[in-house]
């Protein structure tokens, strides 16, 4: 806890974000500046509640120490706090940055009183201790003579690499893409997690004596493909963490032809494009001057919206189907469940500063996508519907539109790297594995992240990474100390 009267002396108090307007001239991250002071005062506002549920299952998968740290940073214990936190997650710096923070959603203050503000002091002990050089490599002090391959390099991957190398044994990770980093690296943008915050992260795993490789594309084809039987045979474990990366996708007419895009086809160019070349190179979907329209919300529809408004798009639009969240929670979503409450992201910010009102339109469905003769894309057609999604009479509208980007979440893994595997599948196309075991039905191979349970959280994929590397640590030697 903090001060034990805190909580009833001082408002929660969030650290701002840049303007707006002045954000979105550019692609660097929307955060301000810690300030030491306040994040002390929020601390203080952590109470003695006794259960503290932010740091339970529901609250924060990976079982952060929350009020521990909370109480170190009011009492200005910083070093004290970064220890505290890295005991249970490996990249605070990351789910500072990007988590929707479950762990607020469960503070037991939270029932009566605004929450404490969590992920801002967390995301400030991680960089507190980059900048105060207390973050340092820790190489393993004898290696166990086992070697264990983990394909891909997004959360899951780079968590489990992390704690299967401190517990000795040889480390490679393999990725596909020219950089490390999967989800953290080119599905998030710039604006929210900066990728030189994700190159430092990396390069500390390397000089702890993990060995990366990119350009690899396991069990593909072509120039980079690597055979995943040869990753097999020449290791003692093999790892799978390749993330859920098939987008769902929108099968109305009008579908086929240009000016429909997946989100990820135009944020992950658009992140390549920014750090190759500042964006001069032209590789990538331009919203600039264009219609724009993203369809799902959600992180990832937020971040289309903001990418596109960096563009300069002539005007924006966001279709979500569900209806409009409530202000508070509803009956069926009671504390310490995650809050389904309305809420402003940075994107709805910017786009309401900017055009005067916030882009999201609820209960709306897509009919057709409409092109003229040529087949170029002009708009599409939707109609209204009700909380079950049933179709409203008299409702259906033509939307103009030069740009539409499909954001309706991920529906499982890639499979051409079971191919020679044949791993057993669950049934929603992932690979299966039992949760705390994350053994497949392949002998020496297992399974963790997204593309294990599905599409989840960035904290989820760290949890999953960490708990497989417990399992795969006890598969080779009998027993762990990894917890």
């Amino acid at each position: 806890m903090g001060k034990p009267t805190g909580f009833q002396e001082f408002e929660r108090v969030t650290e701002p974000y840049r303007n707006p307007l002045e954000r979105l001239a550019d692609f660097k991250e929307i955060y301000t500046q810690h300030e030491d002071q306040q994040l002390a005062t929020q601390g203080a506002r952590c109470m003695d509640c006794g259960v503290p549920f932010c740091q339970s299952a529901e609250g924060c998968p990976v079982y952060n120490l929350i009020p521990e740290w909370n109480d170190l940073v009011y009492q200005n214990q910083w070093f004290e706090a970064l220890g505290r936190l890295h005991k249970t997650n490996n990249f605070p710096e990351f789910t500072g940055r990007v988590c929707p923070a479950p762990c607020e959603g469960a503070c037991v203050l939270g029932i009566s009183n605004p929450p404490v503000t969590i992920k801002n002091i967390e995301c400030a002990i991680a960089d507190r201790g980059f900048e105060e050089g207390w973050v340092k490599p820790i190489r393993p002090l004898t290696r166990t003579g086992k070697s264990v391959a983990i394909v891909g390099s997004g959360p899951a991957g780079l968590a489990a690499a992390a704690q299967l190398n401190q517990a000795g044994h040889s480390v490679t990770v393999y990725e596909r893409a020219d950089r490390i980093g999967g989800l953290l690296m080119y599905g998030i943008p710039n604006m929210k997690l900066e990728k030189q915050v994700v190159d430092r992260r990396v390069d500390l795993l390397r000089a702890e004596g993990i060995n990366f490789v990119v350009n690899a594309d396991v069990g593909g084809a072509g120039d980079k493909a690597i055979s995943v039987l040869s990753l097999l045979a020449q290791n003692d474990a093999l790892l799978l963490a390749t993330g859920a990366t098939v987008p769902r996708d929108l099968t109305i007419p009008g579908r086929a032809g240009e000016g429909v895009h997946f989100a990820m086809e135009f944020l992950e160019a658009n992140t390549k494009s920014l750090l190759d070349s500042g964006l001069a190179d032209g590789q990538y979907i331009s919203a600039k001057d264009q219609d724009v329209i993203v369809i799902g919300g959600g992180d990832t529809g937020n971040d289309c919206i903001g990418t596109s408004l960096r563009h300069g798009c002539r005007s924006l639009l966001n279709f979500e189907i569900l209806p409009t969240p409530p202000s508070e929670r509803a009956a069926d979503n009671p504390w310490p469940t995650f809050p389904r409450v309305f809420q402003v992201d940075y994107g709805h910010a910017e786009a309401s500063q900017l055009f005067g009102e916030d882009p999201r339109i609820f209960s709306i469905s897509a009919r057709e996508f409409t092109r003229d003769e040529n087949g170029k894309l002009t708009g599409i057609k939707t109609v209204a519907v009700d909380e079950n999604f049933k179709e409203l009479p008299d409702t259906e509208k033509q939307w103009q539109a030069d740009l539409i980007f499909l954001s309706m979440g991920f529906l499982g893994p890639e499979h051409y790297i079971n191919k020679d595997l044949d791993m057993e599948l669950d049934e929603r196309s992932n690979y299966q594995a039992e949760y705390g075991k994350y053994k497949t039905s392949v002998p020496k191979v297992f399974t963790a992240g997204d593309c294990r349970r599905g599409q989840s959280l960035v904290v989820n994929a760290i949890n999953e990474g960490r708990e497989a590397a417990r399992e795969i640590d006890r598969e080779l030697m009998g027993s762990t100390q990894l917890p």
